[in-house]
């Protein structure tokens, strides 16, 4: 008995040993299969990031960096801007932004709590200057984690080409140096625009005011004005005999430093209308913007009076509200596989000031243009 026992022990102890080998075995097999995949994920993911040039440091550029850094996609970013970091931050003009791109801005990290500015009906209002730092000190925080070079003072041309992208071009270059950019001519994009009427007229001004502060207000919106021009020889009688015609629409914007007026009013054959585009009289327009202001600013800030009327600076006339855009707003370099994008004020522009900033620009119009780049870049 004794013998069967011991040979049943010996094979109960190599059969044990040939199932430890097979589960090791198994078990080397999934961690090195894991560890194959989990290496071949990286470099997948690693070839799978992109280079990034962004031309232009305004909200539109800045906000297009921080869409690229959140992809997590971006193996590189390069912003630049001709103006140095203190000529950004000291804009005055005030931008506002709806609901729609405060959410968005959100999804990027953008922190309205510590940033200067007002709220008024789920819109924020704030200083160009106080928007983009707090952009650029966003992208300053991942300057560690990414790859990011922010070259302020830097112009984007034809030098900056053979110094800086000769023997690697990024793959997607945005272009938001605004409407007086040359950044399209030095790539060799198309200059050409489409203008095309907005069936409105308008008139801008501006009061600049050495005595107040710089600080953030809610736009002031009034629609339905009609005005008494009787005093310049207009005869306001006859105007009960036309037809009811809409309004003027006004808009008041800025900081109590500087304040900012549109008016516009939809294209019409009305009297009013084909007399103020036509005045020769600088004066009637100014007087328009003044006692409009007087009537519809905040209770806060002084009266505009005739001591301090030489502050205002406005249209001489009504103009046609024009809408300019380029025919090209993406183009392809074919030899080195580049995607050019061209957004903001760069790409459409009206010569009317609304003072509103949307941070997704859309067009009707969109133009693929496809060249091979020029010996000389």
């Amino acid at each position: 008995m004794g013998k069967p026992a011991a040979r049943l022990d010996a094979l109960q102890a190599h059969y044990g040993s040939l199932a430890m080998e097979a589960a090791l075995s198994t078990l080397l097999a999934v961690l090195l299969y894991v560890a194959l995949k989990v290496g071949v994920d990286s470099i997948r993911h690693w070839r799978a990031k992109i280079s990034v040039l962004v031309v232009g440091a305004g909200p539109v550029g800045l906000t297009a960096a921080l869409v690229a850094v959140r992809s997590r996609k971006v193996l590189n970013l390069t912003l630049l801007d001709e103006r140095t970091r203190a000529a950004l931050l000291c804009r005055p003009q005030q931008i506002a932004l709806d609901p729609r791109s405060v959410n968005f801005l959100l999804g990027l990290g953008v922190d309205f709590d510590n940033m200067e500015g007002c709220w008024d009906k789920e819109h924020f209002f704030t200083k160009i200057g106080i928007f983009q730092e707090h952009l650029l000190s966003i992208l300053d925080q991942h300057k560690q984690q990414l790859g990011i070079r922010i070259l302020l003072g830097t112009k984007f041309s034809d030098d900056f080409l053979k110094k800086n992208l000769a023997s690697d071009w990024p793959k997607i270059i945005v272009l938001a140096d605004g409407s007086c950019g040359e950044s399209s001519t030095v790539l060799g994009i198309s200059p050409e625009y489409i203008v095309e009427s907005c069936n409105a007229y308008g008139a801008n001004a501006v009061i600049e005011r050495p005595d107040q502060r710089q600080v953030p207000t809610p736009e002031i919106r009034a629609h339905s004005l009609h005005f008494d021009l009787s005093a310049y020889g207009m005869d306001m009688t006859a105007m009960g005999k036309e037809s009811p015609r809409p309004g003027f629409h006004l808009k008041i914007y800025g900081t109590f430093h500087n304040r900012y007026l549109a008016l516009a009013c939809p294209a019409s054959d009305s009297k009013i209308e084909r007399f103020l585009r036509h005045t020769l009289n600088s004066s009637i327009m100014k007087n328009i913007f003044h006692q409009s202001f007087n009537v519809y600013k905040m209770d806060i800030e002084p009266r505009v009076s005739e001591l301090t009327l030489h502050h205002i600076q406005c249209s001489r006339r009504l103009f046609e509200i024009m809408l300019s855009h380029r025919r090209v707003t993406v183009a392809f370099i074919e030899d080195d596989n580049v995607v050019v994008t061209v957004e903001g004020e760069a790409a459409r522009v009206l010569n009317f000031d609304t003072g509103q900033f949307d941070h997704v620009k859309e067009s009707k119009y969109l133009v693929m243009q496809s060249y091979k780049r020029k010996a000389n870049k």
